[in-house]
């Protein structure tokens, strides 16, 4: 191993520093143990194998059940330099073929499958004729029939250890209890593994519940105030998904529906647009959320009460996967609570019923209580959250208050007391607000004290007071009765005087900003990055948060680098991207100053911390020597794209790296690229001298792309320093 996992880290992701447990488990890895590790969604799992992959001498194989995912990550790995590819139905006989060469060839660091692909008796001959040196089973609990998304094809997992006795196994998931995480230890056979069970907490992720109201209202307010950032809108049927979807889309968003209603096509094609930034919102059930990989999304929004904690914590785990700060918003309403328990009571098993209607009760208890909301979700997954205030919820920020409402809670009880404990809601609302109904002339009720008690309030609000008597157990609805309310000893204590009631309100006040998010850098050039990222991520098709995430681009716009050396201290700026993103953000940072020396002068004390890398220089992928063997061979850039099935970005980026290497020189620049166009490109370089290369090709009347312009400098470059 002729690198450190530390200066790997800094060289290949661009990262100074670990994240919680990646260290110990690269480590483990590294030294040929079995792993097994919980980490939470964001928690950083891809690099605990991708960079050991790396380093190790044999493949990595990558078995997960996303394949809508795998173009996403290996587009990801491929970014950063590592040498991946993946293997599922989605592939062409060609793409196939080429992937099975370069197996073959011992060309890999990673290679991701389907536990389906995994199973083919075929494809495990091939993979046992191949050097692997570790598999990473990711969403490991679909192994385990405890788990909540048990899939049988991952049983053929089992058979890892019996064929490949020599090679490690790494399993993660983001949730698992205990008695799943035995389960995937059997099951997979892992052998004294060493185990990770990382805390739940997401730190950067904002909780917050509103009472649900006017929900397209509410929904259209909230995006108004986040305009151009990503999210998910979650509702519970598809008919919620299109009317939600529909409503937005009149009202100027950009939003596209998800639900396992739409066909494959459909849902493929809404995702990618959602993952490339093409679209500024999903509206979805719980069907979108294990095929989305996107680290910039911004904010999650529950438009009605989620079944289970488990289930809310997975959704909401879609936010902020990139660590930067991230809005979680659950808009409650008890009319949800009556609709999840109508299909609870359409469940036959008895112990399966009572299962649900606890899930339900522990998701009411959060979305009501007055207590800190990480602290309820930990406590839900058995961890304790020691602070007394996390500072990123509603209740510690302070957005909700607590206030007596004992007076209001007396007339609530009286009138059902009073009426005989028969009643549902909407009847004891009216006789408090004092409504003139048919039923409460026919009942008599116009006769009883409290009949118009709370004539001052409307009836929304006598509703709210009833629900907050229903959360603190004031008061039950009789199942059995329709619903009818009663009151409970604790209520009756309150009714008599004996105790007082509270409630908590959300405060009137200005909406805070997600919590974390600076207001240092510069929001104007953050913009102008994010653009340029789109442009480049449309012009290579793969989403933009591959090319830099949201994160890089604020540390850039906050700092302002503009020489290699400052880019490549920006978190997230490896070797790799430095040298294929590099010059084109470094131009715009460039422009940027000229343009705006206030914001340059404002910021002249900051200063970007240095990552110090020992490491020798990285070495030429296989992919490089190979786009090398055919240039020697007298064939174009175009050629070699076609033959190769690879843009010619990338051939250019090869032979760039290959000149900066010090190999290549017997090379012919004329052979590559047509004459006339390399003395327009050179033309161009000394008359633009300093010039953007999209300005370059501008003044060039789209005569020359990026390649050529890559290409001819690389020569220009090697000529100056030769």
């Amino acid at each position: 191993m002729s690198e450190s996992k530390h200066e790997a880290l800094q060289r290949i992701f661009g990262f100074n520093t670990f994240r919680p447990n990646q260290e110990e488990i690269v480590s483990a890895i590294l030294d040929k143990r079995d792993v097994f590790a919980v980490m939470p969604t964001g928690g950083g799992k891809s690099l605990c194998y991708q960079l050991p992959a790396h380093l190790m001498d044999g493949l990595c194989v990558v078995v997960s059940p996303l394949i809508s995912l795998m173009k996403d990550q290996v587009d990801a790995a491929k970014a950063n330099g590592l040498e991946a590819e993946f293997l599922n139905s989605t592939l062409s006989a060609k793409d196939r073929i080429r992937v099975f060469q370069a197996l073959e060839d011992d060309q890999l660091d990673l290679l991701y499958v389907s536990p389906e692909r995994f199973a083919m008796p075929d494809f495990m001959i091939r993979l046992k004729q191949a050097k692997v040196s570790f598999f990473a089973i990711d969403e490991a609990h679909c192994i385990s029939e405890w788990g909540h998304d048990f899939r049988p094809d991952y049983l053929s997992l089992a058979n890892i250890v019996p064929h490949f006795p020599k090679a490690g196994i790494a399993a993660f998931t983001a949730t698992a209890t205990h008695k799943v995480s035995e389960d995937i230890i059997t099951k997979l056979g892992l052998r004294n593994p060493h185990l990770t069970r990382a805390s739940f907490d997401r730190p950067n992720l904002f909780y917050q519940v509103l009472p649900k109201e006017d929900l397209d209202l509410q929904l259209l307010e909230f995006l108004h105030e986040h305009k151009d950032q990503s999210g998910i809108i979650y509702r519970t049927t598809r008919k919620s998904v299109e009317a939600t979807a529909d409503f937005l889309q009149s009202q100027g968003i950009s939003a596209l529906a998800y639900h396992a209603g739409l066909t494959p096509v459909q849902r493929k094609k809404n995702q990618e647009q959602f993952n490339r930034d093409q679209v500024q919102v999903v509206v979805a059930t719980i069907a979108f959320g294990m095929g989305i990989d996107k680290s910039n999304v911004r904010f999650v929004l529950h438009g009605d009460l989620p079944k289970n904690m488990e289930g809310y914590y997975q959704e909401t785990g879609r936010a902020g996967r990139d660590g930067e700060p991230a809005r979680c918003l659950l808009y409650f309403s008890r009319s949800d609570i009556v609709r999840i328990r109508y299909f609870i009571e359409q469940t036959d098993d008895l112990n399966e019923r009572k299962i649900a209607e606890n899930q339900l009760y522990q998701m009411v208890q959060f979305s009501e209580s007055n207590v800190c909301r990480r602290k309820a979700i930990l406590g839900y997954f058995g961890e304790t959250y020691e602070k007394e205030n996390c500072k990123t919820c509603d209740i510690c920020v302070g957005d909700v208050e607590r206030s007596d409402a004992t007076v209001p809670a007396q007339k609530v009880m009286s009138a059902i007391y009073r009426s005989g404990q028969k009643f549902g809601a909407v009847h004891i609302a009216d006789i408090v607000v004092g409504a003139k109904t048919a039923k409460i002339k026919q009942l008599g009720h116009d006769q009883l004290k409290t009949y118009g008690a709370g004539k001052d309030q409307d009836k929304k609000y006598w509703r709210r007071v009833i629900d907050d008597l229903l959360a603190q157990e004031c008061i039950i609805q009789n199942a059995e009765q329709y619903s009818a309310l009663e009151l409970t000893p604790k209520g009756k204590q309150i009714l008599l005087g004996k105790k007082t009631f509270e409630v908590i309100r959300q405060k009137a006040v200005k909406k805070k900003a997600a919590a974390g998010i600076t207001s240092d850098y510069s929001p104007k050039l953050f913009d102008q990055l994010r653009a340029e990222r789109q442009r480049l991520a449309q012009e290579e098709g793969i989403p933009p948060f591959v090319v830099f995430s949201d994160r890089t681009l604020r540390e850039m716009a906050l700092y302002f680098p503009d020489t290699a050396e400052q880019m490549a201290g920006i978190s997230g700026v490896g070797a790799a991207k430095l040298a294929k993103y590099g010059d084109t953000f470094m131009t715009i940072i460039e422009m940027f100053k000229h343009m705006h020396p206030g914001e340059v002068e404002k910021r002249a004390l900051l200063r970007i911390p240095v990552k110090v890398n020992k490491s020798k220089k990285p070495k030429i992928s296989k992919t490089a020597l190979e786009t090398l063997k055919m240039a020697e061979q007298g064939l174009t850039m175009e050629a070699i794209a076609a033959v190769r099935d690879i843009s010619e970005g990338t051939v250019s980026q090869h032979i760039e790296k290959l000149l900066e290497e010090g190999l290549g020189d017997g090379l012919d620049l004329d052979r590559l690229i047509d004459p006339e166009k390399r003395m327009l490109c050179e033309e161009l370089f000394s008359r633009l001298s300093g010039a953007s290369m999209r300005s370059i090709i501008e003044a060039s009347g789209n005569k020359v792309s990026y390649a050529d312009l890559r290409l001819v400098r690389a020569f220009m470059t090697k000529r100056e320093t030769a």
